[in-house]
């Protein structure tokens, strides 16, 4: 049997206890807020997204899937150190930021592809049978036969190839975040911001790093 004094030294560490603070959600105009539960906030900040946040996800997948596709042909055919080793700062970099996209689309019950968009091949090794496309898949990514020229390509020639490549590509991403943003009420999903705030930054001062290496080519 638990004794009153054991009860009672329980009942006052729970009550010392750190509780969380509460999480209110704003009224209508001239309505008080009230209090909702983490589940329900974690549900409300998964509603604030747009078709255009959306779409801009699942292009920027495809984006950079192709960024990572280059630098795999960096590692077997670039020749300056310092050229793969940004390649494949960029790679890390993209590939997690994949998982990332993927996750926010899939957590919002939203397809990781737009309809239409699979079933095409970027590839370096696309147009074998015919002459390659000179159409990239989106503005700012490499058209097959951009890629194709950069596959045939080796040593410094590649590295010049790739970097002019790789800024084309981050410009790219740099023009579809302020596509996106320009969308009313699109871009304010939290993660969503935090992400496009990340891609300004991180593939600005990568276009800087890759302008200076190719300047010493």
């Amino acid at each position: 049997m638990i004794s009153l004094p054991t009860i009672l030294i329980v009942g006052l560490i729970a009550a010392q206890a750190p509780q969380s603070p509460p999480i209110f959600q704003p009224g209508a105009p001239g309505a008080a807020a009230r209090v909702v539960t983490p589940g329900e906030a974690v549900a409300m900040s998964r509603s604030t997204f747009t078709a255009a946040d959306v779409a801009f996800m699942q292009h920027m997948i495809a984006h950079h899937a192709q960024a990572v596709e280059m630098v795999g042909l960096l590692e077997t055919r670039g020749a300056n150190p310092g050229v793969r080793l940004i390649g494949r700062r960029i790679a890390l970099s993209q590939t997690a930021e994949m998982d990332l996209m993927r996750d926010w689309l899939s957590g919002r019950g939203q397809p990781l592809e737009m309809p239409g968009m699979s079933g095409h091949d970027h590839s370096a090794h696309a147009g074998h049978s015919m002459p390659a496309s000179d159409t990239p898949l989106m503005a700012g990514m490499l058209s097959p036969a951009q890629m194709q020229a950069l596959a045939a390509a080796s040593g410094p020639s590649f590295d010049r190839l790739f970097l002019q490549g790789m800024i084309q590509h981050h410009q790219g991403a740099l023009d579809m975040v302020d596509g996106l943003l320009a969308n009313p009420g699109a871009g304010e999903d939290p993660m969503l911001s935090e992400f496009t705030a990340s891609v300004v930054a991180d593939q600005s001062a990568e276009i800087l790093r890759m302008q200076s290496l190719l300047s010493d080519l």
